[in-house]
């Protein structure tokens, strides 16, 4: 790589760091392995820097690479849950009802399949229109749109299984959309 991409790399990783943090964040639960995501995708990355021809893209192609590292993660990893006949209580740090909820998603979000959580998150945590989601993740708008409406419906389902059945997350709580019914999700998914 020549040195004025090296540099141009440099800067684009101290500008755009806490965004793509962010994004890592909530891919993985533990702030230790988001963190390691996040410089694992910024290496395999920087690899392919002179690849990128439309540098405006960078943020995509990295939150791209950061989806496929935590999928391969994600297959690789033992399996370390027990069944039981009763799940233990959830346990939350902050009292604060704002990071209760934010708590309260990122453990709900752990039922996802892998695909569906990185729709989820690109689609509501990122924003991105459904359109740039499929771009994101390699797929049609109608397989975003399918997969977001049984992510949310598996949402939904873990939320009532937990005694939050009348309980919607309000726009803008724990950096989410609503998870509501109806057509709120077609709304969403559209």
């Amino acid at each position: 790589m020549a040195h004025g991409e090296v540099l141009e790399f440099e800067e684009y990783v101290r500008t755009r760091q806490d965004a793509l943090l962010r994004s890592a964040r909530r891919l993985v639960p533990d702030p230790v392995d988001a963190q390691d995501l996040l410089q694992t995708a910024l290496v395999r990355t920087y690899g392919r820097w002179d690849g990128i021809a439309d540098k405006r893209l960078a943020d995509a192609y990295l939150r791209r690479v950061m989806i496929n590292t935590r999928t391969e993660w994600w297959r690789a990893r033992k399996l370390e849950e027990v069944p039981t006949e009763q799940l233990p209580d959830a346990s939350v740090d902050d009292s604060t009802e704002q990071h209760a909820d934010r708590a309260l998603l990122m453990d709900i979000l752990k039922v996802l399949a892998p695909k569906q959580r990185s729709v989820v998150v690109l689609r509501h945590w990122e924003q991105m229109s459904t359109e740039e989601t499929a771009a994101a993740l390699g797929m049609s708008a109608g397989t975003v749109k399918s997969t977001l409406h049984r992510a949310l419906a598996r949402l939904r389902e873990e939320l009532e299984s937990r005694g939050y059945a009348g309980r919607a997350l309000e726009p803008g709580q724990a950096g989410a959309g609503k998870a509501g019914t109806g057509k709120e999700q077609e709304r969403c998914a559209a």
